[in-house]
């Protein structure tokens, strides 16, 4: 899957961002499966905005989004369910996991609502590796917020996709955590040949990056 950007610009924040230099706003940019490219945002400067314009989440922007050569603004609602099945995976900032489900039950969703993708052994497999095994059975809302966001990388993780949108993924994490947390997404991608697109507040080397940009 390949996403491209030309000249996109949130219009809420149009004033604002014209006037500073950004290696994304107001440029020409492309996201290909098997790059790793990493966002350093600083707040302020719109990186949940464009994970949502990415995702196809918000339409009030200037310019124009593609998925694979066909205009986002002309996807309809059957092609976006199924980028969504099989291409494009995504962890949220705010996570949207469902409160009043278990954490094995937010992770399940997806696999309920298509072909499952992997074995329900690999949720226990992957929980094993962040550490969260012991509170699958517990409702999610009862976990610290560092448990669900790897809830959330899991759940992202468990289904089919060529490119992973991550907004801030390892925001409440600590550093042994995060560390986990990234080679589990590594050994993912490396795994179907895919790539991603992560959003930061700030730099690192949790990963081989093909390319860091400014926000």
């Amino acid at each position: 899957m390949q996403i491209r950007l030309n000249k996109i610009i949130p219009i809420p924040l149009k004033d604002k961002l014209l006037q500073r230099k950004s290696d994304v706003w107001n440029t020409d940019l492309i996201f290909n499966i098997q790059q790793l490219v990493k966002i350093n945002a600083p707040s302020g400067t719109g990186k949940t905005t464009l994970i949502h314009i990415l995702y196809k989440l918000r339409n009030d922007y200037s310019g124009i989004v593609k998925w694979n050569d066909e205009l986002l603004e002309n996807i309809n609602d059957d092609k976006l369910a199924n980028y969504r099945k099989h291409k494009l995976s995504i962890v949220f900032q705010d996570l949207k996991l469902f409160q009043n489900l278990t954490a094995k039950e937010n992770i399940e969703l997806n696999r309920v609502l298509q072909k499952p993708y992997y074995e329900e052994k690999v949720i226990v497999e992957m929980a094993e590796e962040l550490g969260v095994d012991s509170i699958l059975q517990q409702p999610i809302r009862l976990c610290s917020y560092g448990e669900q966001q790897r809830i959330a990388i899991i759940r992202a993780l468990i289904q089919p996709f060529e490119l992973l949108l991550m907004d801030e993924p390892f925001s409440h994490l600590d550093y042994d955590n995060t560390v986990k947390a990234a080679a589990l997404i590594a050994k993912e991608c490396t795994k179907r040949n895919a790539g991603f697109v992560l959003t930061d507040l700030d730099d690192d080397n949790h990963f081989l990056y093909s390319q860091k940009l400014r926000l």
